[in-house]
Parts: structure tokens; sequence; C-alpha cells
């Protein structure tokens, strides 16, 4: 009897369509950024023709990506070295370069070593993927709200693992009760969590951690270069660093460039570095990759001010939001949701500030946030001017009551 063939082309395309009929088909900008006008860039649409646009959603929340010393150091690595890494870190891919970095980022950290891996969601992937191998019998606990990368590493962890409500303390020690005293814990969590721009009670989790006997794990990532004395993040910033076993953080965001990496104990940094895959088998970054973060790292170590002019972009966009009644998440951290709740809407009032008005903004929606949270997600830097500003209230002010979303009146 004759098998009929499987039409795999139309599983991936009721797949596809599944995702349109949501109202979260992800739309991918292809724009080209202009090296010294940041955040100026222009899109290249599908029409072929080119339009002058203001990102406003870029996760180079410094600008670094573009700093004249970080693009000197990447030219001056692929001049001195050429582009590939060559290899795996242990087959020709380790450089002198990598070798730099993890010393500057251990010294960042206050920690004794670092290790640099191909990403932030490598890095968290990697690393807590292998915690169970190393420490037979594991509890993970995780925050409720934790990256897909952490969520990913967890789940290759195959050892147990236990959620707990966001940032709530009660229930996390609630959980933290009910595991026996000499069985291995590892409480995995974030400092900000980017999608509600909320930092996590740190030190009270170190509290519950000493007090039960388990080990830290800090996601950074959308702190490191932002908090802090010296850019350590929001741990540096509070004082918290030596309580912290392990902390993840990105070259990709703040640094401007790519890559993830962890800090902690000497011990650790060889453990993980012996036995994880996401480690041993990925070709390392480049040099040159390696040479611009290791000065972006530097030079914001000694640029406190960047950090402060960031901030103050950041608390001038919320105080004109706050002002002009829109509904955004008003929290401590320099990211800037305005919420939309409907995932349509949301799409499309992304494509109108783009379409009409050169701003960039992109919709996020299911799964990176709880269906109805749909938002836009904005990252004000150091360079979004007041004209820049004005630019986006204008345009926001139309088109809210283009799509009929409420405003709270301000008095």
């Amino acid at each position: 009897m004759e098998t009929k063939a499987v039409n795999y082309r139309a599983a991936f395309e009721a797949a596809v369509e599944t995702v349109r009929e949501e109202g979260r088909y992800r739309i991918f900008r292809d724009i080209r950024r202009k090296a010294g006008a940041f955040p100026r860039a222009t899109w290249f649409k599908d029409d072929k023709s080119e339009q002058n646009i203001t990102v406003w959603c870029s996760n180079d929340y410094l600008g670094m990506g573009q700093n004249p010393c970080v693009v000197e150091a990447v030219k001056s690595a692929v001049d001195a070295a050429g582009t590939g890494s060559g290899g795996t870190r242990n087959i020709s891919g380790t450089t002198r370069y990598h070798v730099q970095l993890e010393a500057e980022l251990a010294d960042l950290h206050d920690k004794d070593a670092a290790l640099v891996l191909t990403s932030g969601y490598v890095a968290n992937e990697a690393t807590l993927g292998v915690m169970s191998k190393i420490l037979p019998g594991l509890v993970i606990l995780s925050d409720e709200m934790n990256h897909a990368s952490m969520i990913s590493g967890i789940q290759r962890a195959r050892c147990e693992k236990v959620i707990f409500k966001h940032n709530d303390l009660a229930d996390l020690e609630a959980k933290l009760k009910k595991i026996p005293a000499d069985q291995p814990k590892l409480i995995a969590f974030e400092s900000v969590y980017s999608m509600d721009a909320d930092i996590a009670p740190i030190e009270q989790i170190c509290d519950l951690a000493d007090k039960y006997g388990a080990l830290t794990y800090i996601d950074e990532v959308h702190a490191v270069g932002m908090y802090g004395p010296h850019g350590g993040g929001v741990a540096e910033e509070r004082g918290l660093m030596d309580r912290i076993d392990i902390i993840q953080g990105t070259l990709a965001k703040a640094y401007g460039m790519v890559g993830g990496y962890i800090a902690a104990d000497s011990v650790i940094i060889d453990a993980v570095r012996s036995t994880a895959s996401g480690f041993i088998f990925t070709t390392s970054i480049p040099p040159s990759t390696a040479a611009g973060a290791l000065r972006s790292v530097k030079v914001l170590k000694q640029t406190p001010e960047k950090r402060e002019q960031h901030q103050e972009r950041a608390n001038e966009l919320k105080s004109r939001l706050r002002a002009g009644g829109y509904n955004f998440i008003d929290g401590d951290t320099h990211i800037v949701p305005l919420m939309v709740g409907d995932p349509v809407k949301c799409q499309a009032i992304s494509d109108t500030l783009i379409n009409d008005y050169g701003i960039y903004a992109q919709a996020i929606n299911y799964p990176t946030v709880p269906r109805g949270t749909e938002r836009l997600r904005f990252t004000p830097s150091p360079f979004h001017d007041d004209i820049m500003m004005d630019e986006l209230m204008s345009a926001l002010e139309t088109v809210w009551a283009e799509y009929g979303l409420k405003r709270e009146k301000v008095a």
C-alpha cells in the first residue's frame, strides 16, 4: 500500500498563520545605523525606498557601539590579528584579547575570574545547564519572570526546579524551607527585569541564600555598564557583589558589542569552562570583538557621567509621559514600557510611528510578555535630546488618539 507523503510545508505555513492571526507576527526592520549620529539610522523599506529614522528601542543603551574609542579598538585588532578567532577556546580560539577581557571583567565585579562566551543567552544556558552535573541533587529556584535563556539553561540542567513568584521573598522562603538543609540549592534571578523595568530585592535574596545555604546566580545583562560606580551593575551599586556567587552579564547592551560572560570564584569558573558544552564546543568571539568589548568596559569604568546622563534622559521621558497621562510602567530603571494591551494595535502603532514619523519603537508582544500586556519598549539614551523627545511626544499625541487609547487627564 502506498504511503501518503507528509505535507511538511503546510505545517510550517500553519504555524506562521497562527502567529499572524493572534496579531503577534514579528516584523524585522531592515536598518543601518549611522556611525557618529546615534540614535539616527536609515530604514530600508520593502519597496526599496529609504527613510531616515530615530531609533528608540536599541539595547545599545549608551551608544557605545559607535563610540570612537571602541571603533578604533576594533579596527586596530582587525589590523593586528585579522577577523575570526580560529576555533573554540581550547582549540586555538583563545587570544590575548580574550584573556585581557576576562581579567577586566573579573576586576569589574571584584571576582577571582571571568569566562567569556559567545552571547548572554549562551552564558546563561551553558552555565545554568551544567550546574546539576557539578552539584548532584541540585534544586534550582527560579524567579517566574526570568529570561528565556535562564529558563532554557535550567531545563537543560535536568534537576529539580522550583519557580517562585516574581520578586516575592515570602514565596521564595517558603519554598526554600521545604528543601532539606543538606541538599544543594541555587537561586537564579535577574537584577533589572527588562520588560517590566523593576529591580530584584538583591540583598534580601542574599539573606535568604545565607540562611538556607543556597548559591546565588544573578543575571545583570540590563545593568552592567549602567549602574554602580564602575558599571558593575545593580549589585555593585548596592555594595552586594561579594554576596553573589555567580554574576552573569553581556557585552551586547551597554558595552555595544556582542558576547556574554560570567564572573565568579576561580574554582567555579574552572568547573564551568571544563564541563559546559555551550562553552567547550562553540567558536569563540572574534579577537576584534573582544578588543572592542575590552575598550568599552574600560571606558565605562572611568566615565560615571555617562550613566548620570543616561538616567537624566530616562527620567525626562518618564516625566513627559507622566504629564501626558500615558499608561506606562514608571519603574526605577532606564527602561520605559509604554502599555498598549492589544497585540494588533501595538503592532499597528509601531508601524504608524515609523512610517509617518520616522520613530522606531518595536512592538513587544507574547511570548516576550504575557498576553494583554503588549507594549512599546522605549530605551532613551544620553543621545536622545529634547528635540527628539518633542518629536516623540507630538507623534504619540496623534497616534494615541488615532487608535482610541485612553490617557488619564492631567490636572
